[in-house]
């Protein structure tokens, strides 16, 4: 089964990250998002892999290389349209995988597979339960979990289910008889009510795992920090010192003050005296934190300079030129 991996958005409710770096280049931890969702790919066999290519294209291109096929969008033909426009790809095997560019998740993504052979639907969309329906698209379902239609950020006294649609799906090659003529296509707009008015049998998979799609600046840190805790599984690089204590290769940190856990320190991180580290916390690969600073509950971005005597609390600390200190996946 091939896959694609959605990348052409603007990010813009991760701005100004977003302003020098396309979303799937936001990193978490020691690489980008989208290298860790490449990571999962790799794990479950997916060795086909396109993604669709927008907003700052050569930026991800030149740091994947090989590693991914690429099509470009001179303009957006969304969250649909982008995938019909690599229809030929996906298709080549039969079903194909596809997820966003954003997605932080440890899902089973063999176990997601046969859920869809399983069900024989058209298409199988991952969910979970979330907490606030406010924030999410919501699925609606019967006892066999075939879909039967939709609520878009519904308020909690009207929501028909608390499933949230995660933007993990799997497809049937059938799936683009659905599709409008238009060239920019939706799948929630236009794809799925086409299913569902056509009485054409689409399913869910409820996930046990992880989920977060990293859209917000706030999404960003409970992401970074639930990996730090475990209730995220990545394949992260570095040296676990302690408990709750990782530190990556030729990271300087001899006179720290103090390291209260969870703290992740990257690569060749240079930490100045009396520095005191309280977490969740998660200090970027090459980053320079200077003397008697005091930083809690933040995250240092790659190659970030914090100023001797700083106080971060509840931060995000970054500067221009992230791509440039991030360490190649």
């Amino acid at each position: 089964m091939r896959a694609m991996v959605l990348a052409a958005g603007l990010g813009t409710r991760l701005r100004p990250l977003t302003y020098e770096l396309p979303k799937p280049m936001v990193p978490v931890l020691d690489r980008p998002v989208m290298a860790h969702i490449l990571d999962l790919l790799d794990e479950h066999g997916f060795d086909d892999v396109i993604a669709n290519l927008h907003y700052f294209p050569d930026t991800i291109r030149d740091y994947f290389g090989n590693r991914v096929s690429y099509r470009f969008e001179e303009e957006l033909l969304g969250t649909a349209g982008g995938v019909r426009n690599c229809a030929d790809f996906l298709t080549a095997d039969g079903g194909f995988l596809i997820i966003s560019g954003d997605a932080l998740t440890d899902l089973d993504l063999r176990r997601f597979a046969e859920r869809h052979r399983a069900a024989g639907g058209i298409a199988t969309l991952a969910v979970k339960r979330v907490p606030d329906t406010r924030e999410y698209g919501v699925v609606v379902h019967d006892s066999e979990g075939r879909i039967s239609g939709f609520q878009e950020k519904p308020e909690p006294a009207e929501a028909l289910s608390d499933l949230g649609n995660c933007g993990i799906y799997i497809f049937e090659p059938e799936i683009f008889d659905y599709f409008p003529p238009e060239a920019f296509v939706d799948w929630a707009q236009d794809v799925f009510p086409k299913l569902l008015e056509n009485d054409v049998p689409f399913f869910i998979h409820e996930l046990d795992e992880y989920w977060n799609d990293v859209g917000s600046l706030d999404e960003l840190k409970s992401g970074t920090f639930d990996a730090l805790t475990g209730e995220l599984s990545l394949r992260v690089t570095g040296e676990q010192i302690a408990e709750g204590v990782t530190v990556g290769e030729g990271a300087q940190f001899e006179g720290v003050a103090k390291i209260e856990p969870p703290v992740w320190i990257g690569a060749d991180v240079e930490i100045a005296a009396d520095v005191r580290l309280q977490g969740p916390l998660a200090i970027g690969d090459g980053s320079r934190i200077g003397a008697g600073a005091a930083l809690k509950d933040s995250i240092v971005l790659p190659g970030t300079e914090v100023a001797p005597g700083a106080i971060l609390i509840g931060a995000i600390a970054g500067h221009t030129g992230i791509l440039e200190s991030m360490r190649r996946g």
